[in-house]
């Protein structure tokens, strides 16, 4: 199993510097990660850093809290793209979730992804705020959709729980595939996780993680 493609290597705090997110790219070129994942501001800069790498760029629309409107998340997710993301993870509207308006996400979900122009789009559902039957329904729209995958969290709201990855896991079809965040530290959080389908993780500690689980064998980095 190649680990280190499963991972978006992260870094989403506030307070991030150039110098971290340089340092984000490096590591990702040498442990050559999925892609990083940074905020928009950050993007046009990574697209530079990464251009001779097959490291890719992911970035945050309508993140943290999810609640703008479509046609402003529609303006970051084409903003974005232009100055250079491959992948979208989006935040869907949870106060719309809240007030039962599926048709709402529907559109929202929809609206992102035909603006992209191909580009992957994975659709935060913030499952740490949510009721199981909630999971449940947000899966069956991402299954209706057609989008990449369905992500469970930002971790602004807590660290992802094994057992809401099992209902997105038992509620998904063939196509969706589930990105796992929030809180992911360990290589025994990872194994779990990707025994239960997740096929990307976002974390903060790819490095730390893939070095784990480079001890008990003759790996050379």
């Amino acid at each position: 199993m190649e680990l280190n493609k499963y991972i978006d290597s992260t870094n989403l705090k506030m307070d991030a510097k150039a110098s971290d997110i340089e340092k984000l790219c490096k590591d990702a070129i040498k442990y050559q990660f999925e892609t990083v994942c940074v905020s928009p501001y950050y993007v046009s800069s990574v697209k530079e850093m990464l251009k001779e790498s097959n490291v890719g760029v992911t970035t945050v629309i309508g993140f943290p809290n999810g609640y703008s409107t479509i046609s402003t998340k529609e303006f970051e997710a084409i903003d974005a793209v232009n100055n250079g993301a491959d992948e979208i993870d989006m935040v869907i509207n949870i106060q719309a979730l809240k007030n039962k308006d599926y048709e709402y996400i529907k559109q929202e979900i929809e609206t992102v992804r035909d603006a992209i122009d191909g580009k992957v789009l994975k659709v935060i559902i913030e499952t740490n705020l949510l009721e199981p039957i909630e999971i449940a329904k947000l899966t069956e729209i991402c299954n209706n959709t057609f989008v990449n995958f369905i992500k469970t969290c930002t971790g602004f709201n807590g660290p992802v729980k094994l057992s809401d990855v099992e209902i997105i896991s038992e509620n998904k079809n063939d196509l969706l595939e589930i990105k796992a965040s929030g809180g992911i530290k360990t290589l025994e959080q990872v194994e779990k996780l990707i025994n239960l389908g997740v096929t990307r993780i976002g974390t903060s500690s790819g490095v730390e993680i893939i070095k784990d689980s480079h001890k008990d064998c003759d790996c050379h980095e």
